[in-house]
């Protein structure tokens, strides 16, 4: 085997140092200052969609089961609350309303007390939604007195479309009371309450 020339090794101990610089200038660019990341990491790659609970749909169908269940309770803690309004006042004039309304079967006109007897309109809220109005009876004379009033509740065309009775016994003069009118009806169509009948005996 024949020893290269000083010309030969010249041209191999360049290419070395090719090479070598080749090979760091390699490194470098596959590192940042970072360092270690490399630049293929800037690529966006793909979710890994084995971390996914669900889907778009499941989730809406979700939400809506929500509100549906939400606007349900409402509803029945609403009705809970009318109920529970209309039986207390049920409790509370129940006998005085049934004296009321036999009194009233015999009066003709709208009866004898009708400037004793005025209504308030009670707010919804307060009566878990259904329609009701305070009914203010004040004994204007000398003279202790039962009262029955008979609220009739009109629909847009003037027609009682429902009659409720309310009473108080035993006022003395100058006493008031305050019986509450409940209309069952729905809260559509709106009813507007009348005082029709008030009678003193």
């Amino acid at each position: 085997m024949s020893t290269p020339s000083p010309h030969g090794r010249s041209r191999i101990a360049a290419l070395a140092v090719a090479l070598a610089a080749a090979s760091a200038l390699t490194l470098t660019a596959c590192d940042d200052d970072s360092g270690g990341s490399s630049t293929s990491s800037d690529t966006p790659t793909a979710p890994d969609t084995a971390s996914f609970s669900g889907n778009a749909a499941s989730a809406l169908a979700s939400a809506k089961a929500s509100v549906r269940a939400e606007a349900s309770k409402r509803a029945a803690s609403a009705s809970a609350a009318a109920s529970s309004f209309e039986a207390s006042v049920s409790a509370e004039v129940e006998r005085a309303n049934k004296a009321a309304r036999t009194e009233l079967a015999e009066v003709e006109g709208q009866g004898n007390a009708m400037s004793d007897v005025t209504m308030t309109g009670k707010p919804r809220s307060e009566t878990g939604g259904l329609l009701a109005v305070v009914v203010t009876i004040t004994n204007k004379t000398d003279k202790t007195a039962s009262y029955a009033v008979q609220v009739d509740f009109l629909d847009s065309s003037g027609k009682a479309v429902e009659t409720r009775y309310v009473g108080a016994e035993d006022l003395e003069p100058g006493q008031k009371a305050q019986p509450v009118a409940v209309s069952r009806k729905p809260a559509e169509p709106v009813l507007t309450p009348k005082l029709a009948k008030a009678q003193r005996y």
